[in-house]
């Protein structure tokens, strides 16, 4: 399970740090708002399998039947992505539905999750999840690193024919294919399946000889909280994920190719990051309260987008159109009030600027730097590189603590019961923040720029913190009365 996990992490992490690159390839006029969408539609189709596939392991008692199923989705959709570019009309669409059947296929996360919950024991229950969590996050390293090294493939590539194109944006998806070739075969030749029962529960059941679970429902509102903290923590990763390339690319006016190079390197550090916290997590959960860990992890999420406030003297620099005669800046270099639609002139004139060599919107070469279409671009100063680095080593450090933490109290809160289905609840609930999270940080960043993004999401995690606090004393582990009678089966 573990390596399926890691498998399924590198799948889904080896085309994130091109998705906007190659959106721009397939539709040149896309804004932050499609892309908002597109990597949406990946959790779409997560939050509409997970609960499916988890209560499919509940009625078939099993695992591999599922996992099986989600695997041979992903496959045919990680073709179907490699081959966009053989399509002639709607891509755009194509490639929408190409994200979500790969995260219909990413629905098994419950089904692995469920497997494990019910393969380990209550002591062992959290350094079991966050051994699951550091395979996932060593995908998420090992994609974005496959990613990197894949960008002096270049586009078109060396294969660049009707019917097979291999380039840098089409090569991760091919391998993600393999990936879930290989999953298969291991699937089928490797894994055995088995469930252990707690000796906390056995000894609280009449006859523990039997293997009926008694009848029980969890404390409701702790499962309610549970999925509303995992919402945000899934919410913080979708904004996360979705707002680094092109924050990078109008911040620091890199081209395509560069974002995709370094923002793939970032990711993959962020995961090395991720996986010391996972050691540290095992280590820390013997002598610390989970739910103090869980608040820690979410406070470092809230200084991590503190950090990315931007502030000082320093502006964007813009893309560079032609500009005529008639289109100077006044000479007291303050900004203009008249632009022609199809013009961008860069702001603050007079001010010191970022270095953006070679911007230029001219036939041949790729503009680079803040977009025209922003104008916020004009007032919000940049958020300079160390003040972005700085902030993602934060969330790299909050996102996984929490990420665990919530999981493993969740298991716990629900007791010995199969939790195939309870767990693609809580899946679903994290694919849905996963959805609304791409499309808010697009719609407000497109908007309103950096600022108001990052403060609104500093407010929502304080606001999550607090909450925790409310509901503390709720979020324990699940225990049965002793001289439990198991249900009646006939």
């Amino acid at each position: 399970m573990y390596l399926t996990m890691f498998l399924s992490s590198v799948s889904f992490s080896i085309c994130m740090s091109s998705i906007w690159p190659f959106l721009k390839l397939l539709e040149s006029s896309a804004s932050t708002d499609l892309l908002g969408w597109v990597v949406a539609s990946y959790s779409i189709g997560q939050l509409i399998a997970s609960p499916v596939f988890g209560m499919m392991a509940n009625c078939m008692r099993k695992s591999r039947e599922p996992l099986v199923i989600s695997l041979i989705i992903n496959i045919l959709a990680n073709i179907l992505y490699a081959y966009l570019e053989d399509i002639k009309t709607h891509r755009v669409v194509f490639l929408i539905a190409a994200r979500a059947l790969i995260g219909f296929g990413a629905g098994n996360v419950a089904v692995v999750r469920s497997y494990l919950s019910g393969a380990t024991k209550l002591k062992e229950r959290t350094s079991a999840m966050a051994n699951l969590s550091a395979f996932q996050a060593i995908g998420f390293i090992v994609g974005p690193g496959i990613q990197t090294a894949m960008v002096p493939i270049g586009y078109p590539g060396p294969v660049h024919m009707s019917g097979l194109r291999i380039n840098l944006y089409t090569a991760p998806a091919f391998l993600s294919a393999l990936v879930g070739i290989l999953n298969l075969l291991l699937l089928f030749l490797v894994f055995k399946e088995h469930r252990v029962l707690d000796e906390e529960y056995s000894h609280s059941i009449q006859d523990p000889g039997r293997e009926e679970i008694p009848d029980y429902k969890p404390d409701k509102i702790a499962v309610a909280s549970s999925n509303i903290i995992f919402f945000v923590v899934l919410f913080i990763f979708a904004v996360f994920e979705t707002i680094g390339t092109p924050l990078t690319m109008d911040m620091y006016a890199w081209t395509r190719a560069h974002a995709t190079l370094y923002n793939g390197i970032i990711l993959a550090v962020g995961g090395v990051v991720a996986i010391l916290v996972f050691i540290v997590i095992k280590i820390l959960s013997k002598w610390v309260n989970e739910r103090l860990l869980l608040i820690g992890g979410l406070i470092c999420c809230f200084l991590g987008f503190f950090v990315y406030l931007p502030w000082g003297n320093d502006y964007p620099s813009s893309q560079m159109a032609n500009i005529g005669p008639e289109h100077q800046l006044p000479k007291n270099g303050s900004w203009f009030t008249v632009i022609p639609s199809d013009k961008t002139i860069p702001p603050h004139y007079n001010q010191s600027t970022t270095a953006a060599p070679g911007n230029s919107s001219g036939s041949g070469s790729e503009a680079t730097g803040c977009p025209d279409a922003y104008q916020w671009c004009s007032y919000t100063p940049i958020v300079t590189l160390s003040q972005f680095l700085c902030g993602t080593a934060l969330i790299c450090i909050g996102y996984p603590t929490g990420n665990v933490m919530s999981y493993a109290l969740f298991s716990k809160i629900l007791g010995p019961k199969p939790q195939g289905t309870m767990m693609g609840i809580l899946t679903a609930s994290g694919s849905l923040a996963r959805t609304v999270g791409p499309i808010f940080v697009s719609l407000i960043y497109h908007a309103f720029g950096p600022r108001v993004t990052f403060v609104s999401m500093c407010g929502m995690t304080l606001i999550t913190v607090i909450f925790v606090g409310f509901v503390y004393k709720r979020l324990v582990p699940f225990k049965l009365e002793k001289g439990v009678e198991p249900p009646d089966q006939r």
